[in-house]
């Protein structure tokens, strides 16, 4: 075995086609790590080139442990080492693939790789969800794993145990051509030739080019570019030299990411670009600026969205892991860029384009669309960057859309394959997880995992035509034994178990643990198959498979008014809503249960009765500036509750603001209480004293005059900002409505009671 002559002629073959290697050191880890030293000596590698991810210590090159293995998203490196015997994830490789540079080697310290998928790692002790233990976890994901290192081009294996290479990681392929970058004529362009220049790659100066619309200084209309990319495609370093050319054409950039450090290559390409054109007056952690007047600075998204100094260009890096709430909100800016990754660990552009689109579409921005497809760190049809997209399935998708033209929920079957069938069908697994990826705003590698070896999730599809068109990816949660909900209830986290914990942990329902529950983690529709039913379809499915098996079906999403509608037409029931907006979809999170059993109903009960009471008190304060339409959702996804019990001096409060001349602010509180009864559809009795008469739940009030009721009464916004949010034509037309408001619900639930009757009566008599 000669390992350093092996590293040295993948690296040789690595740079003469500007592409990567992947050496596997399988067998002993001590060996391994041996051979892993034998390795960089012999790719002849600078020490300062090399980083060895690992939980060893005592390396004389670079160590970062895995768990900080995301700090090297964005650096390069000639070597990478990755110990996989302790601390390995799939999110680690889908991290550090990222980071070798063209000519490089990625080396991947495994087991012996036939024992490897039945080697228990702390990233099985992640996935032993109680009530399940690790002995319950598969070993799917390294049985795939395994299978791509002994298959796939660019990859070379070593047997340290037996001292034999079994793979020598041929390439059978010329080595591809780049395509040269171009300037345009300056007639043509605004930005300068110095950011052109130092463009990699032919894509990078088309897509320069097309940023050049969001210098809007000469009073064009608003312009909006979406510059779309594989990862290590350069899309954030187009970003960084739009940014310095703006800047130094004395304009105002804002710049925002889901963290800090991701926009860190956009300031550095832009700060580039600025010295080069001796216009770089001081830089500072997150801000720039020029000698023109210009301007670059960093928010984090939620800062972000108010657009604060007034900005001339808003760029927003990675914004597939954004919300389209946030998303929406950077459209108010006359000149705004989208930068995301289509397929790579960063997430998924497919997710965003669908979900963004309709935005898009109804904004008044000129739209310039950009895909990236040259890779900027190494030649196109690098081998390494094929194996991680199949090993890791970044870049699953869901059928095309000829596939499933036309399903309806009488067309489609309801599956249930196991995680053994998807690991056994490689084409079904690609269509279910291309659709997971679809449904949520990040989608990593470990999830990859989860779908194969958790032994808490399940997954159940509808199939039109033998392809997945809808697919919902379920957790068992609950039916935990009285020591753990006790572990809970005093502060311990119990992975997997969400609706449990929120309920037991930060509501103080010890009992909450108990039911056996199965919460929908994700649930997506094919995007040319939506609005026909079939996400509905399938959740009735589910419904009748677990019926008599499971006590509730929950779910935890980030609330808006279209989800709450949704969640509450198929039976699902309120029990909780944040107080903290959610960092991935930046909504408040709305739990919803949706009853199977006695158990079930009295969970959902008590902790709808819960949110009635404590809601009155949140609105006002943590969820002042909760969207109206959720709360109006939310509550009337609540179990109604028992009429509004008010004295009768507060029914002559109420009355003589409904009828005559009182006011709302002398006694706020009977009208929170009526209008909690209205949203939440509560029944009328007799005034709150006896509810044996209640008539069905019914809509007593408009929709806009339900939202007055959230802004006005329950959230306690001024008068006149609430007449110019709902389109009141004056502060004054605005408590008339209120007044309006009020009368209706007087007639709903006092009208019978002789101190309503003889207080209106004054006022109608006068």
């Amino acid at each position: 075995m000669n390992v350093a002559g092996l590293a040295g002629a993948l690296r040789t073959a690595a740079e003469r086609a500007d592409h990567r290697r992947v050496l596997v050191l399988a067998g002993d880890r001590d060996a391994g790590i041996d051979a892993a030293f034998d390795a960089v000596e012999g790719a002849g590698v600078s020490g300062d080139d090399v980083t060895v991810v690992t939980t060893r210590e005592g390396f004389r090159f670079e160590r970062v442990p895995p768990q900080r293995a995301d700090r090297l998203l964005g650096t390069t490196r000639e070597v990478v080492v990755c110990d996989a015997h302790e601390g390995f994830s799939p999110n680690v490789v889908g991290q550090l693939v990222g980071v070798v540079d063209g000519g490089g080697l990625f080396v991947l310290l495994t087991p012996p790789l036939e024992a490897w998928p039945d080697r228990v790692g702390s990233f099985d002790d992640s996935l032993a969800v109680p009530p399940f233990g690790v002995g319950d976890v598969g070993g799917r994901f390294r049985e795939r794993l395994v299978d791509t290192l002994r298959t796939h081009p660019g990859v070379a294996v070593v047997d340290v145990d037996a001292g034999e290479i079994e793979r020598r990681g041929e390439v059978e392929r010329s080595p591809p051509v780049r395509a040269s970058t171009t300037t345009p004529k300056a007639a043509v362009r605004r930005f300068p030739t110095a950011a052109y220049e130092a463009c990699v790659t032919a894509d990078q100066s088309r897509a320069l080019h097309a940023l050049e619309s969001l210098d809007a200084a000469d009073g064009t209309a608003p312009a909006a570019v979406v510059v779309e990319a594989d990862r290590g495609r350069g899309k954030s370093s187009a970003a960084g030299l739009a940014a310095g050319s703006l800047a130094a054409a004395g304009r105002d950039v804002l710049v925002t990411a889901p963290a800090r450090r991701s926009a860190a290559e956009v300031f550095d390409r832009a700060a580039a670009v600025l010295s080069e054109l001796c216009q770089l007056d001081h830089r500072s952690e997150g801000a720039i600026a020029t000698d023109a007047g210009g301007r670059i600075r960093f928010r984090e998204p939620g800062a972000a969205t108010r657009l604060p100094g007034g900005p001339d260009v808003v760029l927003v890096d990675e914004a597939a892991a954004l919300s389209v709430r946030r998303l929406s909100s950077f459209l108010a800016a006359d000149a705004v860029g989208f930068f995301t990754t289509v397929r790579g660990y960063e997430g998924s552009g497919r997710g965003f384009s669908v979900r963004f689109r309709d935005q898009l579409a109804d904004a008044d921005h000129d739209l310039t669309g950009i895909s990236l497809s040259e890779p900027v760190r190494y030649a196109p049809g690098d081998p390494v960057e094929s194996w991680a997209f199949r090993a890791l399935l970044l870049d699953a998708r869901p059928p095309v859309t000829p596939l499933v033209a036309d399903p309806s929920p009488s067309s489609v079957t309801y599956e249930a394959p196991s995680a053994a069938d998807l690991a056994a069908d490689e084409h079904r697994l690609r269509e279910v997880f291309g659709l997971l990826v679809m449904a949520h705003y990040r989608t990593e590698p470990d999830d990859l995992a989860r779908v194969l070896d958790a032994p808490n999730l399940r997954v159940r599809t509808l199939e039109h035509g033998g392809h997945a068109v809808s697919v919902a990816l379920l957790a068992r949660e609950g039916g935990l034994d009285s020591d753990t909900r006790e572990s809970m209830y005093e502060g311990d986290r119990v992975r997997g178990n969400m609706l449990p914990d929120v309920l037991t942990s930060q509501l103080r329902d010890e009992a909450a643990g108990a039911p056996v529950g199965c919460r929908v983690v994700r649930i997506a529709t094919h995007h040319a198959a939506r609005s026909r039913g079939l996400g509905s379809e399938l959740l009735a499915r589910i419904r009748g498979e677990f019926d008599g098996d499971t006590d509730y079906l929950g779910v935890g999403y980030g609330a808006t008014p279209e989800l709450v509608d949704f969640w509450a037409a198929n039976g699902y029931r309120t029990v909780h809503l944040s107080t903290t907006r959610n960092d991935a979809s930046g909504e408040y999170s709305a739990l919803m249960i949706d009853p199977l059993s006695e158990a079930g109903e009295c969970l959902a009960r008590r902790h709808a009765r819960w949110v009635r009471r404590r809601l009155p008190g949140q609105l006002p304060d943590q969820l002042r500036d909760a969207d109206p339409d959720v709360v109006r959702g939310v509550l009337s996804a609540c179990d109604a509750g028992d009429p509004p019990n008010l004295t009768d001096r507060e029914w002559r409060v109420v009355v003589g603001v409904a009828a005559g001349p009182g006011q709302y602010a002398t006694a706020p509180a009977p009208f929170r209480r009526l209008a909690v009864a209205a949203l939440t559809r509560t029944p009328a009795g007799d005034g709150g004293n006896d509810s044996s008469s209640a008539g069905p739940p019914e809509d007593v009030l408009t929709p806009r005059a339900e939202r007055l009721l959230v802004r006005k009464v329950l959230q306690g916004h001024p008068a006149d900002e609430v007449a110019a949010e709902l389109d009141y034509a004056s502060e004054r037309t605005c408590l008339r409505a209120l007044g309006s408001a009020y009368d209706a619900l007087v007639d709903r639930y006092g009208g019978d009671l002789g101190v309503v009757t003889r207080e209106r009566d004054r006022f109608e008599g006068e």
